[in-house]
């Protein structure tokens, strides 16, 4: 498929890339997905279609763990050996086609270092001037920085980790632990397991950096 046959990209359309590892809340995944999203779906990610009832726009993979269905849907098909994991070559390209929101399903299992490897795609978006959230069977995951974000206290808890080597300025109200210009290292996490206030939403910046907010559903 050519340049120009790409799909036109919707105003504010968001790119959803859909992973390998295994989800068990499928109910729960499929109340984030919207009837507009660009869908990616990365080789082992096709396990996953029926019960996200949903259909791709894009297949990307070395099918190394799963068949190349040969539909009519564009599929890029990649080498075994490669620098770029198959999620990571599906982030890439949807950068190049103007995509600047994304999910990541499916990304976050049993293997640590794919796990690790797909946490950092955020930096990656961020670095991009791209917004993007990680979603798992437990929580939401994105990167907080400059812009506040805001936790409401549907969530059980809330968790700030330092991925990126700086992380300064932090600020968190209206949480059980609040902090005022503080600093989380990499070798001291003690951002685990916060959590909201009833009744408020809690606020967190960071002036320096970047923290990976974490936060779990009850």
């Amino acid at each position: 498929m050519s340049e120009e046959s790409f799909p036109p990209i919707k105003r504010e359309s968001r790119c959803v890339i859909i992973g390998a590892a295994p989800i068990k809340n499928y109910k729960k995944i499929r109340s984030f997905l919207g009837n507009d999203d660009f869908v990616i779906v990365c080789d082992g990610g096709l396990n996953h279609l029926r019960k996200l009832k949903v259909k791709p726009n894009l297949i990307i993979g070395d099918f190394d763990s799963h068949k190349n269905p040969h539909s009519k849907i564009e599929t890029i098909v990649l080498p075994h050996e490669k620098d770029d994991t198959d999620s990571v070559f599906a982030l890439k390209t949807a950068l190049s086609r103007g995509y600047k929101d994304f999910l990541f399903i499916g990304m976050i299992g049993a293997r640590l270092d794919h796990g690790l490897g797909n946490l950092y795609m955020l930096v990656k978006c961020q670095n991009e001037g791209a917004k993007a959230l990680v979603i798992d069977d437990f929580s939401e995951l994105e990167l907080v920085g400059k812009e506040e974000k805001s936790i409401s206290d549907k969530y059980a808890y809330f968790s700030l980790l330092n991925i990126t080597g700086t992380a300064r300025g932090i600020t968190i109200k209206d949480a059980l632990y609040p902090l005022e210009n503080a600093e989380i290292t990499q070798e001291y996490q003690y951002g685990v397991s916060n959590e909201v206030l009833s009744g408020k939403t809690a606020l967190v910046s960071v002036s320096e950096g970047n923290l990976l907010l974490v936060k779990v559903w009850k």
